[in-house]
């Protein structure tokens, strides 16, 4: 059986809306990636995130491609609009 780290993920405004909390734990095996825990929450509700969302990995902008490890924030940012 795999080992597995659980993450946390943080959602702001209308992602947050959706999934009826600012917080999602993820459970993801070990080596898995930013991007797998975006497709582990687009699984939960594919409607409420989309493919390519802005992301970041304890408090700083990342890449989908950076290893994730136990106890991680994954934050997923929506577009900001301003005027």
């Amino acid at each position: 059986m795999a080992r597995e780290i659980q993450v946390k993920a943080l959602l702001f405004a209308s992602y947050a809306d959706a999934f009826g909390s600012a917080e999602v734990p993820l459970l993801l095996v070990v080596g898995s990636t930013v991007g797998d825990a975006v497709a582990a929450l687009r699984a939960k509700s594919p409607a409420a995130i989309p493919a390519r969302p802005l992301v970041a990995l304890n408090e700083r902008y990342a890449r989908y491609d950076e290893v994730l490890t136990q106890g991680d924030e994954v934050a997923v940012i929506p577009p900001v609009a301003g005027g």
